[in-house]
């Protein structure tokens, strides 16, 4: 099919309608169809683009459509595009147009308080939509992963693993052993006033299974992996990674997010696991050190209290910690624009917000539990 662009009156409006194939291998033509249109077009009123009648169009037909539509509208015409069943063509151009928006220089004035308030709220709403439509594709990409396999790429799975995982133990070990100590002396110390040494090694064992080795956990991966995960996919998206993913036809969500998050959502649960073997190691250095009580009796009265209501307490939330942690690593990343000062703000972003999810989610937990009395 030949490549144009028509005009046709609608009333006040005028409708354009792009036809054919509009990609690089028919870049002249479209060149060509392009500026015959412009020329042509003699509308004084609003100016339709219908995308129907497109066969195929890429990153190259999409930046000539965006350019006509920005050269009509610095005419005066007032632009609309009408997606007409073609949501790929429809991304394609307002993606472009996006970001030629956010090119322009924006002139900078001074706000005081109360207008820098309004100006944050009023971007509550606009933020809190696209936390919950990155939500909606994470959700939707989850079955779509499950039916179709290469929607995401699984072969970076174990390089991910590896950096989130095997990468980190020694600092979460590290981490955990000193908490471990931590609560060994302090136990000792607050105990100890009463006689009550014999109740560190329980001490040890609650606080840490159930509420301080996730929490310990999660926190040094948000902001260890979160960090690295935001500057990462942060850095994909300023260099138009990002753009040239979504112009082949993949999902950024399904094929990027999925594995990220899947692999903190293994790894976390793995992490605990580990630190609360260290913990309990820094728990039994911290009272031998500090008290007459020997290892053997620290063991014994530590296993007397690491009973599967325990562990599991502190297990089930390991998982939720590891997807709140991806979702915002790879959202903030995802929503960077800009140079490489947008990653820097980006990153810190996402370990802030990270951080503050963590503590939220087991803040949660522990309430559900204690309403429950476990």
């Amino acid at each position: 099919m030949s490549v144009a662009i028509t005009a046709e009156a609608d009333g006040e409006r005028t409708r354009l309608v792009p036809a054919g194939t509009f990609d690089l291998a028919h870049a002249s033509a479209v060149v060509r169809a392009v500026e015959q249109a412009e020329r042509d077009l003699i509308a004084s009123g609003d100016v339709d683009l219908h995308l129907s009648a497109l066969d195929r169009i890429d990153g190259s037909g999409a930046v000539l459509l965006a350019r006509l539509i920005d050269r009509l509208e610095a005419r005066g015409l007032r632009t609309r595009v009408i997606e007409d069943h073609n949501p790929h063509a429809f991304r394609l151009i307002t993606l472009y147009r996006e970001r030629r928006v956010e090119a322009r220089p924006q002139a900078t004035r001074k706000m005081g308080l109360l207008a820098q308030l309004g100006f944050v709220a009023a971007a509550v709403p606009g933020k809190m939509a696209g936390a919950l439509d990155f939500l909606g594709h994470a959700a939707a990409a989850i079955p779509k992963a499950l039916v179709s396999r290469r929607s995401v790429d699984w072969s970076s799975l174990p390089r991910l693993m590896q950096a989130i995982c095997a990468d980190a133990w020694p600092v979460t070990s590290a981490a955990n052993l000193l908490i471990g100590m931590i609560i060994g002396f302090l136990g000792v110390s607050q105990l100890g006033r009463f006689g009550a040494e014999v109740y560190v090694p329980e001490l040890v064992v609650v606080a840490q299974f159930r509420e301080l080795g996730p929490l310990v956990t999660a926190l040094v991966l948000a902001g260890r992996s979160g960090a690295g995960l935001a500057s990462e996919l942060a850095t994909m998206q300023v260099s138009e990674e990002i753009d040239a993913l979504r112009s082949m036809g993949f999902d950024p969500v399904s094929w990027l997010v999925v594995p990220r998050c899947l692999a903190l959502v293994v790894a976390v649960p793995l992490l605990t696991w580990i630190g609360d073997v260290f913990a309990l190691s820094g728990g039994l250095l911290a009272t031998i050190v500090s008290t007459d009580m020997t290892p053997r009796a620290y063991v014994l009265g530590a296993e007397l209290h690491i009973t599967g209501a325990n562990f599991l307490n502190g297990m089930i939330k390991t998982p939720f910690l590891g997807l709140i942690i991806g979702l915002i690593a790879c959202r903030q990343g995802l929503a960077a624009r800009g140079g490489a000062a947008a990653v820097g703000a980006r990153t810190t972003s996402a370990v802030v917000m990270a951080i503050f999810g963590v503590i939220a989610i087991s803040a949660l937990f522990t309430l559900f539990f204690t309403l429950l009395g476990i």
